[in-house]
């Protein structure tokens, strides 16, 4: 059986916008995923690393430094592989960025790793919303930040007046590309982020994780979790490359993940083309069909348009399957490794 990747999930977000605080969250209500954490806090003490600790399945740590600027991608490597070893059996990794770490470059970090184990997983920023005015003006990279982010996470909404939540939250809005959440103390749902692990486990045994040990918060009312919204497209009708390859590249305000296989007829050569997206990075793994051919897909995001959504993947439906898209695949072609095999990229750069 092919082992599934461990997502990586890069949380990013300036000094004290609450990134620990829901790294922490997502630790204690992981639901019974295991999560790996490679903690970067600038200084020779990390604290990060401290408050984490005891409820993480495993942990590495990078102190006195930047982990964007103190490491290479085989430095990246090397950290990724103490967490991504087949004995661990993560469900997922967060990486938590120190709160002077330049997120893009965590990102680069991330795609260029040579590690098949791992895929990544998307840019998390979280932003204060109490201080969202004076962090925009004491770094206005942050503009940036938000829109290049696959989900921004807009914390500590229960410290400002219903008025100021709604400006703030807004004005994120019209910055971010990606999706939006609205958050008290970090506290958002897990399953935004990484899949429920009874898709990973087959009923075999595994090892203990933190939420086996842990006694758990049930008054769910108390905690609140931020929710997401998912949808499904199904059809037994191949799908066109070229047609699909324009729906992904018209980013869709809102949607976080994609995945599932999917059936381009004639031009996919009789092979099942396993799809995964986070924001504007995808990547396919054309693997043999296992039962009936069909597209299978799975997108979660929040605010989205499910109506919209369904209309734009149906207008994907190949109308003449038996006819070859050889541009189509060819492009496609941009996101598979020479052995079949996936390779993540942008979907909004060109192919050099």
């Amino acid at each position: 059986m092919v082992r599934a990747r461990i997502p990586v999930v890069v949380l990013a977000g300036y000094l004290g916008s609450g990134k620990t605080t829901l790294l922490n969250h997502l630790l204690r209500n992981d639901d019974g995923r295991r999560i790996g954490v490679l903690v970067n806090d600038f200084g020779s003490i990390n604290v990060d690393a401290m408050n984490v600790a005891g409820q993480v399945d495993a942990t590495v740590s990078l102190e006195n430094g930047c982990l964007c600027c103190a490491v290479d991608v085989d430095g990246v490597d090397r950290m990724l592989e103490k967490l991504a070893h087949p004995g661990a059996a993560l469900d997922a990794i967060v990486i938590e960025a120190s709160g002077i770490a330049e997120p893009t470059q965590l990102v680069r970090l991330v795609l260029s790793s040579q590690n098949p184990g791992i895929e990544f997983g998307g840019l998390v920023e979280v932003v204060d919303a109490a201080e969202f005015d004076d962090t925009r003006a004491r770094h206005p990279e942050l503009d940036d930040h938000v829109r290049l982010a696959d989900l921004v996470v807009v914390n500590k909404i229960d410290r400002v007046a219903e008025a100021e939540r709604e400006r703030v939250i807004g004005e994120v809005r019209e910055l971010a590309e990606g999706a939006v959440l609205a958050t008290e103390r970090g506290r958002i749902a897990p399953g935004i982020l990484f899949d429920d692990p009874a898709i990973r486990d087959s009923g075999g045994a595994r090892q203990l994780s933190f939420a086996d040990l842990d006694d758990h918060d049930d008054d769910h009312s108390h905690h609140m979790h931020a929710v997401y919204e998912s949808m499904e497209f199904t059809t037994d009708r191949p799908l066109n490359p070229s047609a699909f390859l324009d729906f992904l590249k018209e980013r869709s305000r809102g949607v976080y993940r994609i995945k599932g296989p999917v059936d381009f007829g004639a031009s996919g050569e009789d092979r099942c083309f396993q799809f995964h997206a986070v924001g504007v990075f995808a990547a396919f793994t054309r693997i043999r069909w296992k039962g009936p051919r069909s597209t299978r897909l799975v997108l979660i995001g929040t605010d989205l348009d499910p109506a919209s959504l369904r209309a734009r993947l149906e207008s994907c439906v190949d109308p003449t399957p038996d006819v070859v898209d050889r541009m189509g695949v060819l492009n496609l072609a941009r996101h598979l490794d020479d052995d079949g095999s996936s390779a993540q990229e942008p979907w909004d750069v060109e192919a050099g």
